[in-house]
């Protein structure tokens, strides 16, 4: 679908290379459909095995470890960043200093998140949260499991980097769907074994850590000069400069944490590990959807920095529009079928659905359409370096989840009223930043408004009718939620091509298909 790119661009620019933009996002989708099918269903193995409470217990357990991932997340954006502009302006010895430089704050960072998790942490854990007593002793196994796991996963960060950096999206996908298969064969392991099975989960979770850093290493060290270092040039400046970017970028980090993991243990203070087993199935259910948009925006925003990094203002804004539009269609090709339909898809795909769980499901899915088109205007903004307001203005507000969310809690609203909250929040934050980038990389605020998001409301908001209508009249069953998503597809596909798409996009996308359709022919 993205190859529509390579032939909507107007731009003759030579750093938009649109050829390699679409292979990548063809090798992510391949990669994404395979993930999305494994990890569905080991969702459901784990969810069996393990049972209701001891899968609510790894989720709140990682959700405490995971909370202090904001300082290792604003180093990722940051080393992200710095390697593109340096690729950008075809700077090898600068790339150098970076790769190395960026290894040593990940070290450094890994060394405070270690000191942190196991005194605050390990406190909070045994202190705070709600778990069943015969149950503390597999939950400290798992929270030390959880550490070093994400210890491993900070010092392979400019890694990974690296290779999104250099657009080897196909090598990208590889290591990744090997590290999805190992997971599975984790999974089946749990089966022929007496042991806790918690524990094992974890444990072998962390050697597949491991395993997948090793890959990665080789493979830069390997083809990336950079990363194979001879020498360890330390640059103060530098490492100075990428900190405070990063700084600022921790805010941002601070809110998203505090949204997810934060809420999860609000949760599990009031509600229990229940609810947030219906959390994690819903959480599930939301990384997959969200890895159908990611994998185009992975091998987009490379692009939107070096067209920023080379002074091309207006090749960039051209994939700013581009990118924003695309995310909103094509998530919604997923969102509309498994909002209406969430209640039948669990039962098939789940044995146990836990209580809360079809609620969460749909008002995740709500919130997820609301932030689909943010990570190219995110990557835009980080492109100029100047995060510092931005960051402080959309983390004040982004923040205010937990306090309002505890604030329910207390009054004695359900758990789902945190969806609510966070609903309100996003629309908050969307309108915000929208305002702002277009001010910050001066693109015009009218022209985004009517050809994005105007474009992007009608097409979901007549694609809605029909399938609605089936999802009203015809009686609940498996027919039915086969013909509600059969045709929320079509609807979905059609109002993008006609309402969604400009007649030179439409054309360009027909030109596209019926190419492919004459090659099959021959």
């Amino acid at each position: 679908m993205s190859e529509q790119i390579s032939n909507l661009q107007q731009s003759t620019h030579s750093n938009i290379d649109t050829k390699r933009i679409a292979k990548n996002t063809l090798v992510l989708y391949v990669r994404m459909f395979i993930m999305l099918v494994i990890g569905l269903y080991t969702s459901r193995v784990i969810l069996n095995t393990l049972g209701v409470s001891d899968y609510g217990i790894y989720n709140v357990v990682g959700g405490v470890v995971t909370v202090l991932s904001f300082l290792n997340s604003a180093m990722a954006g940051a080393t992200q960043r710095y390697i593109n502009i340096a690729l950008g302006k075809r700077e090898q010895k600068q790339l150098n200093k970076i790769i190395s430089n960026s290894l040593v704050l990940h070290f450094v960072i890994a060394l405070i998140i270690l000191i942190l998790a196991e005194t605050v942490g390990l406190w909070f854990v045994n202190t705070y949260l709600v778990i069943p007593i015969e149950r503390i002793n597999a939950v400290n196994w798992v929270y030390q499991f959880s550490i070093f796991s994400f210890l491993v996963a900070i010092i392979q960060t400019p890694y990974n980097a690296s290779i999104i950096a250099h657009e080897k999206m196909t090598a990208y996908a590889w290591i990744t769907l090997f590290d999805v298969f190992m997971k599975l064969i984790i999974v089946f392991s749990l089966l022929f074994v007496t042991v806790d099975k918690l524990i094992l989960y974890a444990a072998l979770q962390f050697v597949g850590a491991n395993i997948t850093r090793l890959i990665y290493v080789r493979y830069c060290k390997k083809h990336f000069t950079e990363c194979s270092i001879q020498k360890w040039n330390i640059d103060k400046r530098l490492m100075k400069s990428m900190f405070s970017f990063s700084s600022w970028t921790i805010l941002g980090n601070f809110s998203y944490i505090g949204h997810t993991q934060g809420i999860a243990i609000l949760i599990n203070i009031f509600f229990g590990v229940t609810v947030n087993a219906a959390q994690g199935v819903a959480n599930q259910i939301n990384v997959c959807v969200k890895q159908f948009i990611s994998n185009f925006t992975v091998a987009l925003n490379p692009q939107i920095v070096k067209t920023y990094a080379s002074n091309e203002i207006e090749a960039m804004h051209s994939l700013i529009f581009r990118g924003c539009k695309m995310s909103i269609l094509m998530i919604s090709l997923l969102v509309i079928p498994l909002i209406l339909e969430t209640p039948m898809i669990l039962r098939i795909w789940l044995k146990l659905v836990p209580d809360y769980t079809v609620i969460f499901v749909r008002l995740i899915l709500i919130i997820t359409l609301f932030e689909s088109f943010s990570s190219p205007l995110v990557t835009a903004q980080g492109a100029t370096g100047n995060i510092k307001y931005y960051q402080i203005l959309l983390t004040s507000i982004g923040l205010l989840h937990l306090p309002l969310t505890w604030l329910f809690f207390t009054f004695g609203y359900d758990a789902y009223y945190a969806q609510y909250v966070y609903l309100f929040i996003v629309i908050v934050i969307q309108i915000i930043r929208v305002l702002w980038v277009a001010n910050s990389v001066d693109f015009s605020l009218n022209t985004f408004l009517k050809d994005v998001i105007l474009r992007c409301v009608l097409s979901i908001t007549v694609a809605l009718i029909i399938p609605v209508i089936l999802h009203i009249f015809l009686p609940s069953r498996l027919f039915t939620t086969l013909v509600v998503c059969v045709v929320s597809v079509i609807c979905m596909v059609l109002c993008s091509l006609f309402i969604g798409f400009s007649n030179n996009e439409r054309t360009a996308i027909l030109n596209i298909l019926i190419k492919k359709i004459n090659i099959n022919r021959k």
